[in-house]
């Protein structure tokens, strides 16, 4: 195997397969759900999603995030050789299907379509005396990179009152990391932190601890014990898988410190989804062979599913286009839906455009599925979506009701959820929120059927342009309706009354 190959196999693998001390993770958080309940159906879909994205070596999450490669050489390796050669084989893995073109140009809005430009992909490179070439990839998606925050410290939390700079205001500053995050980061989650450094180092500090495996234990002890703290009070907040209520809403935690000025007390969180990609290899400097994996073992769980993931029960509401405002004033939140028929993708740039354009086709009575599509051409030239779960709802908010007000739509597919003004927007105009599984890219394409054409192609790139997939048997679960009632909302305000359980002082 050459070095151009050694690099593509660990691309590949790491946008289609979760590391061994991930897949522990998920497979003892399907135990902890109570059989039958939201929570418990979202994790069984994202387990039979990750054993079908790896047996088709198809990405875990349509959204394949910044690729961002640690690189550690020998003294005297050609890095400059060797960052070519990764940043040809992101292009290739590109041009696959296994990574989404996730590189826009921050003018223009243009997306460079191979993953390519400046900044994109990150590589850091370090040196070591060992005589082997070691390179760790992440691949962190938008929607959990949302989600990061930084805290500057003394401030004021929400629910927890001022956080010092000490280790109970670090504390107080993580579990408010959690809380606002909800569901929208495609919980549970996972936290990397840096309690100091300056806004940059401390940033960059939080994302390395993400390179830890999960069973290691902190060699501070008042870390240690302040990382298993955190998990086990984060999971009092009853958020929950995909911020649906639940016993599991964080996975892990973990923390690093750095030395900082005396003006400044930053803490840091580098937050992470459940979908948490991150492998690594160690390759042979003279042949470029690949020596040996890291984050993989042999006794890892190969088969997360126990089920078939989205049960159905017989008393689902099927949705298919046009649909009636009687048919949707019927739906309530809770409720499960079927969704077959014609959808149109849209995300952030098809909605600015739709705000002062009108739409290539005719929306009314339609769905609007917050998607951003992997999508590669056969031989014949036919588009094939190869990974197709939801985005972040939440970046549509200021645009949503304006939308739906002004081409009559009637259902809006994503996740996260979304805000007061959507909300208004439903109630006004007869429209519901479906929430889908964030990240289960594998289960929801296995669902469309058909790919019927593509608008605004050439001026918004892949992932923002508006798809039209007909879709069969797309499960969701209606959390926003037209009565003004949103569960999200209700998640929001009980685990807001849970954090204030938890600001009494520990430390």
């Amino acid at each position: 195997m050459s070095l151009a190959d050694s690099l593509y196999q660990l691309i590949v693998q790491t946008s289609t397969n979760l590391p061994s001390d991930v897949r522990r993770l998920m497979a003892s958080a399907t135990q902890k759900e109570e059989p039958g309940s939201r929570a418990s159906l979202a994790l069984q879909t994202i387990a039979l999603n990750v054993d079908m994205a790896c047996e088709s070596e198809r990405p875990i999450c349509q959204d394949t995030g910044m690729p961002t490669f640690i690189v550690t050489t020998p003294v005297g390796y050609d890095q400059l050789a060797l960052e070519e050669e990764i940043r040809r084989q992101v292009a290739r893995a590109t041009k696959a299907g296994k990574l989404r073109p996730n590189s826009v140009d921050s003018l223009t809005g243009k997306n460079s379509g191979d993953n390519l430009g400046p900044g994109t992909p990150v590589i850091h490179f370090h040196q070591h005396r060992k005589p082997e070439v070691e390179v760790k990839l992440l691949l962190k998606g938008g929607g959990c990179e949302n989600k990061n925050i930084q805290y500057s410290v003394p401030c004021e939390l929400e629910g927890l009152g001022r956080a010092d700079r000490n280790l109970e205001g670090v504390r107080k500053c993580l579990l408010h990391a959690v809380y606002q995050a909800q569901g929208q980061g495609c919980s549970a989650g996972y936290l990397g932190v840096c309690i100091g450094g300056d806004r940059t180092s401390g940033y960059d500090h939080a994302k390395m601890q993400l390179f830890r495996t999960a069973d290691d234990v902190n060699p501070v002890p008042e870390l240690a014990e302040l990382e298993q703290y955190i998990v086990e009070n984060a999971n009092k907040l009853g958020i929950g898988t995909m911020g649906w209520g639940g016993q599991l809403t964080l996975l892990g935690c973990k923390i690093g410190v750095l030395n900082r000025l005396p003006a400044s007390f930053f803490v840091s969180v580098a937050y992470e989804c459940w979908a948490f990609r991150r492998l690594g290899v160690v390759i042979n400097p003279e042949t470029g062979e690949i020596d040996r994996w890291l984050y993989r073992e042999q006794d890892e769980i190969k088969k997360l599913a126990v089920g078939q993931g989205f049960q159905l029960t017989g008393r689902e509401v099927v949705l298919e286009a046009p649909i009636t405002e009687e048919k949707i004033r019927s739906l309530k939140v809770g409720d499960v839906v079927i969704v077959n028929g014609l959808v149109h993708t849209g995300r952030d740039a098809l909605h600015h455009y739709l705000l002062h354009h009108d739409s290539p086709v005719d929306l009314n009575g339609q769905i609007i599925y917050h998607c951003g599509p992997v999508m590669i051409k056969d031989e014949a030239g036919n588009w094939k979506v190869t990974g197709a779960g939801p985005t972040t709802s939440s970046r549509e908010e200021p645009y949503q009701a304006d939308i739906i007000g002004k081409f009559g739509i009637r259902a809006v597919i994503g996740k996260g959820g979304m805000g007061p003004k959507t909300l208004k927007g439903l109630q006004e105009h007869g429209a519901v929120y479906l929430n889908a599984i964030g990240g289960a890219a594998q289960y929801y394409a296995d669902c469309i059927k058909a790919v019927e054409g593509v608008d605004l192609l050439e001026e918004l790139g892949v992932p923002e342009a508006m798809w039209h997939l007909r879709l069969n048997g797309f499960a969701a679960i209606c959390t926003m309706d037209s009565h003004g009632n949103s569960l999200h909302k209700e998640i929001e305000q009980s685990s807001r009354e849970a954090l204030g359980k938890l600001a009494t002082p520990v430390y």
